[in-house]
């Protein structure tokens, strides 16, 4: 076992806690949900970039390669100056929500290049331009910008157009869980010498201000090139530094006089350092070298090609030569660490193919943040503070004041979505089962805990509404991440699999009662993840009354039925009492797919014979009828399938037996499930919401490269529409469905987001895995023509296997050198010094596999990891 491996054992043990200190300060704690105090909610606005440098935050901290402990007490990150920018860059920025032309974006270029599940060895690059940061001509061009044009980002402006910049690379390494090496090393890619400060930077996340707890810890200049680092909850400890920094203090306290016009608590307010640094303000650092924030300011001259190294170690004991044996313990590290993912690897024999995974599975790894959000204190207010506004009361959260969460997490992208999603978080857990199962099962635990899911069995969604809903997505995680755990330990961990399972039975009885509108199987649902690919906003109120019975909506709950009976026959093996709830939930699933083929016992379904397509039905008065809109909705039928293994059902007589008497004594709900009564390959049994015609006809549509195949993955609208734009004319109004393969040009949901065309990795893998399963059934007698119309007839799994190659692309060098990913991007593309760091975007162009929105969304892109594995397999 590899010594990495070893420390992951030692966490499960609990011999050890390796991942006490890690990655976990946020990207941006400014503009997010939790530091809105405002009336009406406008949180980008209530703190701005701006304002961030001199408030200090009521929930968590943020920096550039930021870590701290697990409870973000202790903080260090990265800061650094060019001599021409007005302010130091400690955080970084981006356009808000209102200010991008597509919605909030991170205008900066930073890459996770490297990290251990145990955070023993981590390494990122951060790119900061010579010249003056263009702060006010990013916000001015693309403020300027419509909906129809692109992004003006940072490469744009040309300032990295003559190598003008320095590349910072900030790497971190454990010599044990409380004794962490911190190397910054400064190239500059110029030609000629430039001059910048490097600022390594450590302070207290604020929590003597909101009447809990009024213990201020403290830190000063200490002996030996030292700083004492002194907190109740975690004890003393000791950065050293090397050579001769300046070392300058203040408090991290809010400058009350810069932001409010009031009275300062102090005369060192937290942008005293930027202010000394940036302004030469003397007075606004403390001369008694003593405070709650610090900063070492090196200031270095670096040659064109050349560059400057800090070294810097944080650790509980008093060493009189800390730096003696630092050189030796990081290579031991980055050794470690290239053993590790060797491991992960094996299969995998392509060098950029590895580089490409290895980067995703450093970004899933850097993505951890701690989140604290207590709703109830949020909503009321902190003593000694302003009360809250009293429309907070009626206002976002007020129905989740049982929420209180102080945890690491996995989220989506630290800049653009600084909060977790549940429903992405699921699919985090995928990759990270591979290189840490404990990590990926405690956080699928941890969602289903009571201080997050709500008494009445809801999973929170997100925090710029816990009560929206999205695809029920946790049981599918669960089970993959048992299995996958099963695979890496050699046993299967079925207390995780039971613990997770009795929490899910509450989600379900609550999708039940709560979503299912008429009670007749079908599910309106609301948001459901998949942004603006409809023609309505479909997490308000449909526009012209009515509703709308959602395929996706249903189809999301017959895979979460499918998925509890799985787990349900998995739990039988030892608890024969569980064949209840198998039968339970095949019940559901045979309901479930009834209501899709008659709503409502008026005859109409949301599959449409003549089109070999499924469709959500509008809901008018007394009629109904499909919007006949080719998207992924249509698709997502296909994941509502299940594989049942003979021995799986011979060992689970009770509930094979009442399978079969309902399946006898319904005769019409039988011909609804796929194949029940006929074996598969290897005598396999069938559960599916498709019938083997109604399958061929989604993989017909599906795997046509003038619809849904692209050369880069499954578009999530149908390419038909762009030609043809969906069109649905209804009390003079006119409402429009069009392809747009890439950024939205409408602002439903911020702007951000768009499924009505680009290829998203979390549904391409749910279909790559329903594939897979279709084909564990039908074998390799089962032939599909891939593409459509080709006449190249392959198996289901060939068909997959096609898939996550197109997938895969995307990032990979193509014959040429050039990754689709980097499409229109000269720079990019070829320079030495980008073109092997890795973006993972958030969604990509459904022609091109251009990477669009977040550029840090490891996250669900992360799952690249998974199908790269996949596709050499």
């Amino acid at each position: 076992m590899n010594k990495e491996k070893q420390r992951i054992q030692s966490i499960k043990e609990e011999k050890t806690y390796w991942r006490k200190w890690g990655p976990y300060l946020s990207d941006r704690q400014w503009g997010t949900v939790r530091e809105d105090y405002s009336p009406n909610g406008t949180a980008w606005e209530y703190v701005s970039h701006d304002d961030a440098r001199s408030k200090a935050y009521r929930w968590g901290e943020e920096g550039i390669a930021g870590i701290s402990d697990d409870q973000q007490l202790i903080c260090f990150s990265v800061a650094l100056w060019n001599k021409k920018d007005p302010i130091i860059k400690e955080r970084y920025f981006g356009l808000t929500g209102n200010q991008g032309n597509h919605g909030e974006d991170v205008k900066e270029y930073y890459y996770y290049l490297d990290n251990t599940p145990t955070h023993s060895y981590m390494k990122m690059l951060y790119k900061y331009p010579q010249s003056e940061f263009p702060y006010s001509k990013l916000i001015e061009e693309n403020n300027r910008r419509t909906k129809s044009d692109p992004e003006f980002e940072l490469i744009d402006t040309g300032i990295f157009d003559e190598d003008k910049y320095f590349d910072v690379f900030i790497e971190y390494a454990k010599n044990s869980e409380e004794d962490i090496l911190i190397k910054i090393t400064a190239h500059n890619r110029g030609k000629e010498k430039a001059s910048l400060n490097i600022i390594p930077q450590v302070w207290f996340r604020n929590t003597w201000n909101w009447g809990k707890d009024n213990y201020k810890p403290e830190m000063y200049l200490a002996e030996n090139n030292s700083l004492k680092i002194i907190h109740k909850k975690l004890g003393e400890y000791n950065l050293f530094y090397e050579d001769n920094p300046e070392v300058i203090f203040c408090e991290n306290e809010t400058n009350n006089k810069r932001l409010y016009n009031a009275e300062n608590i102090t005369e060192y307010v937290k942008d005293g350092i930027n202010n000394y640094i940036t302004q030469n303000k003397n007075d606004a650092v403390n001369p008694s070298k003593t405070g709650t924030k610090a900063a070492c300011n090196y200031d270095v001259e670096i040659n064109g090609g050349g560059f400057a190294t800090i070294k810097l170690r944080l650790i509980k004991d008093s060493l009189q030569n800390p730096f003696k044996d630092f050189d030796k313990i990081f290579s031991t590290r980055i050794k470690e660490a290239d053993e590790f993912y060797s491991e992960v690897q094996k299969e995998i024999t392509n060098e950029d193919a590895r580089n490409v995974q290895r980067q995703a599975f450093a970004g899933m790894l850097w993505n951890k943040q701690f989140y604290y959000y207590d709703v109830e204190e949020w909503i009321n207010g902190d003593k000694g503070q302003p009360k809250p506004p009293k429309e907070r009361e009626q206002g976002r959260n007020k129905d989740w004041k049982h929420l209180n969460n102080a945890d690491i997490i996995s989220m989506p992208d630290k800049w653009e979505y600084p909060w977790y999603a549940t429903w992405d978080l699921a699919f985090h857990c995928i990759p990270f089962a591979m290189i840490d199962p404990e990590f990926a099962k405690e956080q699928l635990i941890l969602f289903t805990r009571e201080w997050y899911m709500h008494p009445n069995g809801q999973l929170p969604a997100y925090e710029w509404s816990f009560s929206d809903v999205n695809p029920p997505v946790h049981a599918w995680a669960t089970w993959r991440v048992y299995k996958i755990d099963q695979k890496l330990q050699g046993k299967p961990d079925t207390d995780f699999l039971e613990r997770v399972f009795q929490k899910l039975l509450l989600n379900f009885t609550w999708w039940v009662n709560k979503k299912d509108q008429d009670g007749h199987n079908i599910f309106q649902g609301g948001f459901l993840g998949l942004d603006n690919i409809g023609v309505f906003d479909r997490s308000s109120v449909l526009p012209i009354g009515g509703h709308l019975d959602q395929s996706d909506g249903t189809s999301w709950m017959a895979m979460f039925s499918l998925n509890m009976l799985r787990i349900s026959l998995e739990l039988s093996k030892t608890k024969p009492i569980y064949q209840d709830l198998a039968t339970k939930f095949f019940e559901h699933f045979l309901y479930i797919a009834q209501s899709m083929t008659n709503m409502g016992c008026k005859g109409v379904g949301l599959w449409d014979d003549e089109d070999g397509f499924y469709y959500d039905a509008l809901h008018i008065d007394d009629k109904i009828f499909h919007l006949k809109i080719r998207s992924m909705v249509g698709l997502i039928p296909l994941f509502a399938v299940e594989v049942l293994e003979p021995d799986l059902i011979k060992q689970a007589p009770e509930f094979t037996a009442r399978l079969n008497w309902f399946l006898k004594n319904k005769p019409e709900m039988a011909a609804l499930v796929s194949r029940w009564n006929e074996k598969g390959v290897g005598e396999r049994r069938l559960l599916s919401l498709l019938r083997g015609h109604r399958m061929k006809k989604l993989f017909k549509r599906m795997l046509d490269e003038t619809e849904f195949l692209s050369d880069y993955g499954i578009r999530a609208l149908s390419k038909y529409h762009e030609q043809n734009p969906y069109q649905l004319q209804l009390d003079g109004k006119l409402f429009e469905v069009k392809y747009t393969p890439a950024e939205s040009d409408t602002g439903l949901f911020g702007g951000n987001s768009n499924w009505r065309g680009p290829i998203w990795f979390p549904v391409n893998f749910l279909i790559l895995e329903s594939m897979y399963r279709f084909h564990h059934y039908y074998g390799d007698d089962f032939k599909i023509e891939c593409p459509t119309n080709s006449g190249n007839f392959v198996t289901i799994k060939d068909a997959a296997d096609e898939l996550c190659r197109r997938l895969s692309k995307i990032f990979l060098k193509d014959e040429s050198g050039q990754r689709p990913v980097f499409k229109y991007n000269s720079k990019i593309q070829n320079d030495p010094y980008f073109k092997d760091y890795i973006l993972f975007h958030e969604y990509f162009h459904g022609d091109n596999g251009r990477g669009v929105g977040a550029s840090h969304q490891t996250g669900w892109t992360g799952l690249i990891a998974k199908i790269l594995q996949q596709r050499k397999k």
